[in-house]
């Protein structure tokens, strides 16, 4: 073992004359576990969140949907073949996509109208897996049955087996004028994915039944597809493009979302960086712990020069501290955050219990409890930053302890 590993070791384990400098090692060290167990938890909740609300807007919209420049499908059949022959495309569905006005007694509300064929609609959405009243399979063509999304019912004061009036923006021309099309459809289902935008507006019908409606004939708004990898939706739609004719165009999820995303992304970052602050400061205590630490130990430092330790060998004795604070303190707060993440479930209800109070209501926020997903990748970025940030703090001080004049600081020794 070189001599500088030796002496910075056996300082560090030595009891101090001064015990002020200890507590503040001791400070350090717990701040920089703090800290880093904080930057694990909150980002690791943070991409639980993104991974929540990621399988809640996908529960109902496409990986890809395939669509036509004037909104029309007519040859969505071939599409779908041709959709198919892609590896990783594993189920499709056909749709239809308008505006509509929905009445129900004194009530009138706005909805985007979905017409759909429940059976396909199952293997690329997962709505039926959400419904709190009746079911998908209950639309059948020409029974002119609807599903609505808790929102819209609750605001609409409808139940399953009540009726309501669907509005149609296309008019009929009559001497009278544009006279609105106007068609009873009785409630087969209520549904709720989590997501307020959906609950709240949107309307499902069986497809031949929006068809007729909204005099598609046999054409559809498009076609939903399915993918065994969500992320690679952008490649799929760029390659089913590629393969199409000019008239018809992809989108990915990605991009209709993009919004959405970005901004949940952009949080994460500057929760990083705000927290990463608390690291920080942590390991800039390191600073003033080895600044004391060279100003108690200046005789020590003499002898050694004396004898025959260079400059550089003074630096490494002073580094080997500074960073051996930084490594216990970053290894404590690696265990502390990936175990806690791992127990949010358990530990935040504990805290609710004991403080009488939710943090996370159920009759205000759709995500009651706080997920958790710990990226490994985030968890290695926490250790490096922290293991850097605490050996930057060790340069200064330890440059310091190796302009100690040995005759100077021996003079009253």
């Amino acid at each position: 073992m070189r001599y500088e590993l030796l002496v910075g070791l056996r300082y560090t384990r030595a009891k101090r004359r001064n015990h002020f400098i200890s507590f503040i090692s001791a400070t350090s060290m717990a701040g920089i576990a703090l800290g880093v167990a904080a930057l694990i938890v909150v980002l690791s909740v943070m991409n639980g969140f993104q991974k929540e609300l990621r399988s809640r807007i996908l529960g109902v919209a496409s990986h890809v949907q395939i669509s036509s420049a004037n909104d029309k499908l007519a040859d969505w059949q071939g599409v779908a073949k041709l959709a198919a022959q892609e590896p990783r495309v594993v189920a499709s569905a056909p749709f239809v996509n308008a505006q509509g006005m929905l009445s129900a007694g004194q009530a009138v509300r706005g909805s985007v109208v979905r017409g759909i064929v429940p059976e396909l609609e199952d293997k690329v959405a997962e709505i039926g897996q959400h419904m709190r009243a009746g079911s998908l399979a209950a639309l059948k063509p020409g029974a002119f049955g609807i599903v609505l999304g808790s929102e819209l019912a609750r605001a609409l004061g409808v139940l399953v087996g009540d009726k309501v009036a669907l509005i149609a923006p296309q008019g009929l021309v009559t001497p009278a004028g544009v006279i609105p099309r106007l068609k009873q459809f009785t409630v087969v289902g209520v549904f709720e994915v989590g997501m307020f935008e959906y609950d709240s507006g949107l309307a499902l019908l069986h497809l031949e039944d929006a068809q007729k409606l909204y005099q598609m004939g046999d054409a559809v708004s498009g076609l939903r597809l399915r993918l065994d990898d969500l992320f690679a939706a952008r490649n799929v739609a760029r390659d089913l493009m590629a393969k199409m004719s000019s008239d018809y165009y992809a989108t990915d999820w990605t991009r209709s979302h993009a919004n959405f995303f970005r901004a949940v992304e952009i949080e994460k970052r500057v929760m990083f960086i705000i927290l990463l602050l608390i690291v920080a400061v942590a390991a800039f205590n390191i600073v003033s712990t080895l600044v004391m630490l060279v100003t108690d130990k200046q005789a020590d430092i003499a002898i050694l020069r004396t004898i025959g330790a260079s400059p550089g060998s003074i630096v490494q004795i002073f580094m080997v501290q500074g960073t051996l604070i930084g490594v216990i303190g970053t290894f404590a707060g690696l265990v502390a955050g990936v175990l806690l993440a791992y127990n949010v479930g358990t530990v935040v209800p504990f805290i609710e219990n004991l403080l009488g109070f939710k943090f996370l209501a159920k009759d205000i926020y759709y995500i009651s409890d706080l997920p958790s997903d710990v990226q490994f990748g985030d968890v290695t970025t926490i250790g490096i930053v922290s293991l850097v940030l605490s050996f930057i703090a060790t340069l200064y001080p330890s440059w310091r302890a190796s302009k100690v004049n040995p005759a100077e600081a021996l003079r009253y020794e």
